[in-house]
């Protein structure tokens, strides 16, 4: 002890410690009283109301959902639902709304800002892939959101939803969507719709907003993974005009850097977009439809669809597996961080178009349809769709010219039988026949460019079809699309003069192999053709 009182470079050692010692107390009791008073000076700052009471000490919860009261909510449920009621009527400071936002005001400028928080957005799905649409769009700005979807959470959509949490299981998915999204943005007004989508209630799902019905949707986000109903809402939307980015299937698919944006004719390598494509091209509807899918390729290894046990085809009744009637049983592979990365690049699409300037698609100067058209404010480089309508043109313009041949053929030669002949079969379906019966692909030789289609089998009898008389009368081919065999140019050439205008069969021209592929094409194209 005497040792150190003497040394005077212990001493200054011993000082500086207890000056260290000192400060660092001071400076960590400071930034303890900021942290106790921030929340009190923003509170003052931004008018974060405080709790009301409903006389007994208790905070009084605000009824703000459509599906009946939470079970059971917490206190941080109570307290949420009454900031999100009291914010939903004006009582809320924008200031911190603007402060919320402000990474997404200095990105997109005040201009885009505004129009995102005047949006008004449909998700129709709300499960992983919507979910997280939903999330983003929310936090984004976006102040109008309505959720469609008639499923509950479940213990197994915890590995891929948004938001919801054990304390969720059992409630309706749109329900938990806005009691964990009015926690985070309270401003955010959501219209709940416990129903599942079909084309009989379309026009009341996807009706104006319900304070003002002359708002019409500013966007609309199909995340439906029932084909049916997801046909039915793109082909609502593309008829009606309602703009629709719709994502395919998340199922199966693994890696994050082959999702991409594309025109529905343009996707690929995905079970679920080809379905779809399939049955809207059959409707007429080919191109015009943004889409978020994987390019990513099914592999050995890889997750794949699981087939239904055997023993439950064997109880019968496997239709009691699903949800509702006619919906999906089997068991579909779900990597929990795929329907994210759908979901955010969905809402990414949703927020860049809506905050820039949407192309009209009714502009008869619009010809060659390319996503980056969808949205002429923000750049966004997508990979450009196929645009192949005039292609399809080309080939119906072919079908035509060898129909009328075939019928003068049949009708002796007579010229005056083909004139105003008409035949039943649109771009729609020259599409769906060349891209999905044939896989755009020549039947005979595999070969992909100058593609044709005509019919495959010479007929027995006149393909002619006469409606009325005289200058009322219509003339008609009796051709369907199980008809039709996809070949080139010149392969149709050879086989309008050889088989259909000649007389050699098909045996002495394509080997078996060919006919049965052929075959097993049009027995596709037949089933198709139900939907028509």
């Amino acid at each position: 002890m005497s040792s150190l009182s003497s040394n005077p470079k212990l001493q200054l050692a011993a000082t500086a410690v207890v000056s260290a010692a000192l400060a660092a107390g001071a400076i960590l009791s400071y930034q303890h009283l900021q942290q106790f008073k921030q929340p009190h000076s923003s509170r003052r700052r931004y008018s974060i109301p405080n709790l009301p009471s409903n006389g007994n000490g208790d905070p009084a919860l605000q009824p703000v959902t459509r599906m009946g009261p939470l079970p059971k909510p917490d206190p941080e449920d109570e307290h949420n639902q009454v900031l999100a009621h009291r914010a939903q009527n004006g009582d809320w400071d924008d200031e911190l709304i603007l402060e919320q936002l402000a990474r997404n005001r200095v990105f997109l400028g005040d201009e885009g800002l505004v129009k995102l928080r005047n949006a008004f957005v449909i998700v129709v799905g709300c499960g992983g892939v919507g979910s997280h649409a939903c999330a983003a769009l929310a936090r984004s700005g976006v102040s109008k959101i309505r959720l469609i979807d008639f499923d509950q959470v479940t213990l197994s959509s915890l590995n891929r939803h948004a938001v919801a949490t054990l304390a969720d299981v059992g409630l309706p998915k749109v329900q938990c969507l806005q009691r964990r999204l009015i926690a985070i943005t309270p401003w955010v007004k959501f219209d709940l719709r416990l129903q599942k989508f079909d084309a009989s209630v379309a026009v009341d799902l996807l009706e104006g907003w319900k304070g003002d019905p002359a708002q019409k949707p500013d966007f609309v986000i199909d995340a439906i993974d029932n084909i049916d109903s997801k046909v039915e809402l793109l082909k609502f939307c593309h008829d009606n005009g309602l703009p629709v980015i719709s994502s395919m299937g998340a199922g199966t698919k693994s890696d994050p850097t082959r999702v991409m944006v594309g025109d529905i004719s343009a996707s690929f390598e995905d079970a679920l977009s080809r379905a779809t494509r399939r049955k809207l091209k059959l409707k007429g509807v080919t191109s015009g439809i943004p889409v978020v899918y994987s390019t990513e390729k099914m592999g050995p290894g890889k997750a794949a669809l699981l087939p239904l046990p055997e023993e439950e085809f064997q109880k019968g009744a496997v239709s009691d597996l699903s949800v509702l009637p006619d919906f999906r049983v089997r068991i579909l592979p779900v990597l929990g961080t795929m329907p994210a990365v759908f979901g955010y690049t969905v809402a990414n699409h949703v927020i860049l178009s809506i905050t820039g300037k949407l192309y009209n698609f009714e502009d008869p100067a619009y010809l060659s349809p390319s996503v980056t058209d969808f949205c002429l404010g923000y750049p966004m480089d997508y990979q450009p769709a196929k645009a192949r309508d005039k292609m399809y043109e080309s080939i119906l313009a072919y079908v035509q010219a060898s129909e009328e041949k075939i019928v003068r053929m049949i009708e002796g030669g007579r010229t005056d039988v083909c004139i105003g002949l008409k035949v039943p079969i649109t771009p729609g379906d020259i599409a769906f026949l060349v891209e999905e019966a044939f896989r755009g692909r020549s039947a005979v030789s595999g070969i992909p460019t100058k593609l044709m289609l005509i019919r495959w089998k010479k007929p027995e009898k006149t393909t002619l079809i006469r409606i009325g008389e005289g200058k009322d009368e219509q003339k008609s081919s009796n051709l369907r699309l199980r008809d039709l065999v996809c070949m080139t140019k010149e392969e149709a050439v050879r086989h309008l003069n050889e088989v259909l205008l000649g007389n050699k069969n098909l045996e002495e021209l394509y080997d078996k192999e060919v006919i049965e592929k052929v075959e097993a094409r049009q027995k596709e194209a037949e089933e198709y053709e139900k939907h028509r």
